[in-house]
Parts: structure tokens; sequence; C-alpha cells
């Protein structure tokens, strides 16, 4: 299967640039998985479209203020892009620029913080080692900056809105978009309705933004990203799954988590951590999850062919043009999806 394949067009004006506030007043297009069926409402919607018996599961990660700009010993400027915590001192980074700064340069953020440069990865970033005096995270909150996607051109004035009002474990460069629709108000009507409210953790990677750059699509390579289930999330899955209620992953995150874990588990969740570059296309046979909130993604891009999966690549590319068509907004503070059975 080509890349190409998932392609489509998507006018410029249609990439959303800020968010809808009310969170949950954005748009929600609702599409059955196997007839192709669409819908059209708002996200406030989304109870009626539950069952009170479903059981959701939200990534709880938090995005970190991972942009750092410093000097380097020669006075030169430089740019460090926090992706994955490797120890307590070490990371995998983006630098800029890139080719100035090789193994050995020394970068300088202030006083009580540098960083050293010890190794290239396979992805073009870099392995630094950070010497920092007093807590790292209460550091990076004072001298970093929360990284926005590389489509959205416009500052965030706040900005919490770039994070879910569920999250909680800080180690995101980016943030699981899905669940930026949800309201306090509205995930208490979700498990007021009957419905089970679950959260795992997948700390995302600048993978997600990371084009597919073979023609094959079996020939690309997914970036690893960490998770984490805890024995009560693991439980509650199990027992849903077992019990054959549905399982509503909110995001692509979620469904990342979710299946990695189940197809280590031989179709069972087990509770812990561990490393995915699980990568879902087409042929691919789901564990775990039966429907997805999810907002709408980059042409040609792996979320893409993920949606597909849940569905067929015909029926998501149908529904693609549908909201073009509708004028839906696209991306991280785009509207939403949701992507269900029987309507």
């Amino acid at each position: 299967m080509q890349v190409s394949d998932f392609n489509y067009d998507l006018p410029q004006e249609l990439i959303a640039q800020t968010p809808m506030e009310p969170r949950d007043h954005s748009r929600l297009l609702v599409v059955d998985k196997e007839t192709g069926k669409i819908e059209h409402r708002h996200f406030y919607d989304l109870p009626n479209y539950l069952r009170p018996d479903d059981l959701l599961v939200f990534n709880d990660t938090r995005v970190i203020p991972a942009r750092l700009h410093g000097v380097k010993d020669t006075g030169a400027k430089a740019e460090i892009f926090l992706l994955t915590r490797l120890n307590a001192t070490d990371w995998e980074v983006l630098v800029k620029p890139g080719r100035r700064l090789r193994t050995g340069a020394v970068i300088n953020f202030s006083e009580d913080l540098s960083c050293e440069i010890l190794d290239n990865t396979e992805f073009g970033g870099r392995i630094a080692r950070f010497k920092f005096e007093g807590v790292f995270e209460e550091i990076l909150d004072r001298l970093g900056e929360t990284p926005l996607p590389p489509y959205i051109t416009e500052q965030l004035e706040d900005k919490e809105r770039y994070q879910t009002v569920y999250s909680r474990d800080k180690g995101s460069a980016a943030a699981p978009t899905a669940g930026l629709h949800f309201t306090r108000e509205l995930l208490q009507k979700v498990k007021d309705m009957g419905c089970e409210e679950v959260f795992v953790t997948l700390n995302i990677g600048l993978g997600t933004f990371r084009p597919v750059s073979v023609e094959n699509i079996e020939d690309h390579v997914m970036h690893k990203e960490f998770y984490t289930i805890t024995p009560e999330a693991a439980d509650a899955i199990n027992k849903a799954k077992a019990a054959g209620r549905r399982i509503v992953s909110v995001g692509t995150t979620a469904v990342r988590t979710l299946e990695a874990a189940a197809t280590a588990g031989n179709g069972i969740i087990k509770p812990g951590a561990a490393w995915t570059d699980i990568f879902i296309y087409p042929g691919y046979k789901f564990k775990m999850i039966d429907a997805l909130v999810t907002n709408f993604h980059l042409p040609q891009s792996t979320l893409l062919m993920l949606v597909s999966t849940l569905s067929t690549r015909e029926i998501m590319l149908k529904t693609y043009e549908e909201a073009v068509k509708q004028k839906y907004r696209f991306f991280s503070f785009g509207d939403a999806m949701f992507i269900t059975d029987n309507l």
C-alpha cells in the first residue's frame, strides 16, 4: 500500500490556528465505521452517541515546556527541543542549528542549567546530558517554552489550552489533542450517564508530526514512545473487554497504548511501563478498541492510516472530503470526529 493512497486536498484556511471557546463547542463529525453514514453535531453532543456501559480511555499526559534557548561556549545561539527522557540526566533531543551542534558541544541556558551533546540518534536528533542545580522540572518550567505544532503560526494566549483538563503526567512534546475538547462538566456528564473513565499515559514525541518519507507504508519506521498503565486501569479495561462492553479510545495515543499493551500481552492488558513503536495501518486487527474520538489528521500521515484501519480507507477519505466541504477545522486546534458503530 502506498503513502499516496492516503492523500486528500486540504485548503490552508481550514487549518485551525486557535482553539474553540468553550472547549466542547467545537464541531463533531460522527461517522459509522461500517457504513460511512455521517451526522454533523457539536462536541457537547458526544454523550448522545455513547452507551451507559462504555469504557472511555484517556491519555493523561501533560505537555512539558520542551523548547530551550541557549548559548554555546563560542557565543553562538542554540535551541534544544526535549523529546524523550532516557534517565535522570539524559534526554533524546532535537537541535538547531543541527550541523554545528556536534558531539562534545556544550550549551548553557542559565547559571543553573547546561547540557552536553553526547551522541547522534538514528532519527537525526542528539543525546544530551543535562547538568543542573535544583529540581530539573522547576528549572524547565522557568526557562522552557511550550511547543506548538509547526502548522500553528499564531501565539497561544493561554498555555493551558494546549493541555487537556485532565492532564497530569508531565512528559510529552505534544498534546493528545482529541482530549482538548473535553470540559470537566462534560467528563462528569459522561460519568453520570454510566460510562466508565480510565486513564493511561503515553508520552507523545515529535514522531507524531514526522512525515512518512517512504513510498510503501510497510517500510515506515515509527518513533518509539513510552507508555504506562496502572494495575487499576488494566483491570478495568480487561473486565470491560471480557464483558463485551465497548472500549472507546479518546485519541490515537490511547489507541497505541492499548493496542501495544494488548499485543505484548496476547490480548490481555498487563500493568506496567514499556516502549512502543507500534504502527497501525490497514491490515492490522484491533485487539481492544471499538470506537474512537479523534481530530482530523494530516494528509499521508500515520494517524490517518490508523483511523482508516478502524474503518476503511475509502470511508475515511470520503468522510474527510465531506469535512472539507463542510469547512470543518483541521488538526490540533480543530474539530473532532467520532468513529462509531450502529449509527
